[in-house]
């Protein structure tokens, strides 16, 4: 699961972790295994929501249009995390565009086999509204970062929870390719805000570039600073 930083100058807070791969294997979950190249569509908004994935490896960008034809990333996803949830809530259709961002594996579980595994597999259930609770948490963090932080502080947490700052285990070291316009996207300002304070990160030693965008914990400062 994608960690969460909060925004509230507090110490980051770990997520739940959810390991389902191997669960839904130990029970026999019926699943597939689909592989997705970076910028494949996985689905789109719009599309009839018959199943429920789980991120293997890989990551997810979750993105909606207006009316007007203006898309906005509402969510960067990793290994760990489920999308297409909402097809459990009696959601008929998509209400996102999921899009690879990278080489991207995905465990599919049609709805129904996943309504019954809910049903029948009561560990698995608990884990899986401990999970969801921890992401509607971050989904308040990712709220109030947007209302009351500098685009600056909502860059700097954008860019550790790519790397799942505060998740159980180690960080990862490399980022997968993100550009710049997608890091405007999910934060809510311009590609030129996005690439000042990159280079202003990188001047003070908070990112580098060698060999793929790598990610120092000091980050957290920009965060935290006043």
């Amino acid at each position: 699961m994608e960690a969460i930083v909060s925004s509230n100058k507090t110490k980051p807070y770990k997520t739940h972790i959810f390991n389902a791969q191997m669960y839904l294997a130990r029970v026999g979950v019926e699943r597939k295994v689909v592989d997705y190249q970076r910028s494949q569509r996985i689905y789109s908004q719009g599309d009839p929501a018959s199943d429920v994935l789980y991120i293997q490896e890989g990551g997810v960008k979750l993105s909606v249009v207006n009316p007007f034809g203006k898309e906005a990333v509402v969510a960067i996803l990793g290994p760990g995390d489920f999308l297409g949830e909402g097809s459990l809530a009696f959601q008929s259709v998509r209400i996102r565009t999921a899009t690879a961002i990278t080489h991207t594996t995905l465990l599919v579980i049609e709805k129904n086999e996943m309504v019954r595994a809910l049903h029948a597999e009561h560990e698995f259930s608990d884990r899986f509204i401990s999970y969801m609770l921890s992401r509607n948490i971050r989904t308040e963090d990712a709220l109030i970062d947007q209302l009351f932080n500098s685009s600056e502080k909502r860059l700097a947490r954008a860019l550790l929870l790519l790397t799942r700052y505060g998740s159980q285990g180690e960080p990862l070291k490399w980022l997968p390719k993100v550009s710049q316009e997608m890091l405007a996207e999910m934060i809510g300002t311009t590609r030129t805000r996005v690439n000042f304070f990159m280079a202003k990160f990188k001047k003070l030693g908070f990112i580098g570039f060698d060999g793929g965008l790598h990610i120092n914990p000091s980050l957290l400062s920009v965060i935290l600073h006043e």
